[in-house]
């Protein structure tokens, strides 16, 4: 084993020793946590079919893009066994320590798996999805996997899960907002709970690389810098329909988010400002040359962000999902 993977090893082993702490902060008791059944129609009642009709009629003014996002984002949640094999093998996380690090994976994971099981169900009930084209959408996902390039690193990997939890919750906070305005409370408050979750996912991601900063400060401004160098890539950015390449529905989708204002290019700017911010980036101490060099790197990039950031605002595309009746 090389030194570099065993001192990521090592720091993670470090931290390992507080997961039972961490899991208690950052994820809810699983007894009194919110389950899906919540937020939707009670199958066993009288009053089903009302509900459902009543869901239903709130369905009916939602927009084709809203649709579209809505659906992109059900899918995204869906992929799930992808996101916690990928985990598993991150460095520092081993199935044969099942109260470590393993632990919060499993645990996160089943706190994350609420989000596709309630908007899935929600979706079959508005009648406006055709169910079988997502849940095909949804089985490529799964198949063809994803690369987000942080390899096995975790910090690499700390860094990509700490933005992507915000991205998730600015969409899904997004997508809460846009159902309001068009009358659909139910939806609102399901969107509102799932971004709620996401949030406090994203506190701890931050927190584990806040934590990495304090032991090897260096090594993880080099990993931080490489993944912006590389820059984040959703996790279904290989999103596609039947009968599509790898990745060519997820160009739709990420325009229909564009135009909505569900996720931009402005909001990846201001997470990564909100990143340097939480981390304390300007202010760490013993760093390295290399460490420095990253830093003054990572500080730069907010500004030559928001330079580029509108040119990635694109018309209005004729173009049909297949997903949506």
């Amino acid at each position: 084993m090389n030194k570099h993977k065993q001192s990521r090893i090592e720091v993670m082993n470090f931290l390992g020793k507080k997961i039972d702490s961490i899991i208690d902060e950052f994820l809810k008791k699983i007894d009194t946590n919110w389950q899906p059944t919540d937020f939707l129609p009670d199958s066993s009642s009288e009053n089903f079919t009302a509900q459902v009709k009543e869901l239903q009629e709130q369905c009916k003014e939602l927009p084709y893009d809203y649709l579209a996002v809505l659906v992109g984002d059900v899918i995204t949640e869906e992929a799930l066994p992808t996101y916690e094999s990928w985990l598993m093998d991150v460095e520092g996380i081993t199935k044969h320590d099942p109260q470590g690090w393993a632990k919060w994976v499993r645990m996160w994971t089943a706190e994350e798996n609420r989000h596709g099981d309630l908007l899935n169900k929600y979706l079959y009930l508005s009648g406006r999805i055709n169910m079988r084209q997502m849940e095909i959408s949804t089985q490529y996902l799964i198949a063809d996997g994803f690369d987000i390039g942080t390899s096995t690193d975790p910090y690499k990997n700390f860094v990509y899960t700490s933005f992507q939890e915000m991205a998730t919750n600015i969409s899904h906070r997004r997508t809460a907002s846009l159902a309001k305005k068009h009358g659909n409370l139910q939806l609102s408050k399901i969107c509102g709970v799932i971004a709620a979750d996401e949030a406090r996912h994203a506190k701890a991601y931050k927190s584990f690389v806040s934590s990495i900063f304090e032991v090897d400060p260096s090594e993880m401004m080099i990993a931080f810098e490489y993944m912006m160098r590389k820059k984040i890539v959703m996790p279904a950015h290989f999103l596609r329909q039947a009968g599509e390449a790898i990745g060519t529905t997820f160009t739709h989708f990420s325009d229909a988010a564009q135009r909505l204002g569900v996720y931009t290019s402005w909001d990846y700017t201001e997470i990564l400002d909100s990143l340097l911010i939480d981390w304390n980036i300007g202010n760490i101490s013993n760093l390295d040359e290399h460490g420095e060099k990253a830093r003054d790197y990572l500080m730069a990039l907010p500004e030559r962000f928001r330079k580029v950031a509108g040119r990635g605002i694109k018309a209005p595309l004729e173009y049909e999902f297949n997903w949506i009746n």
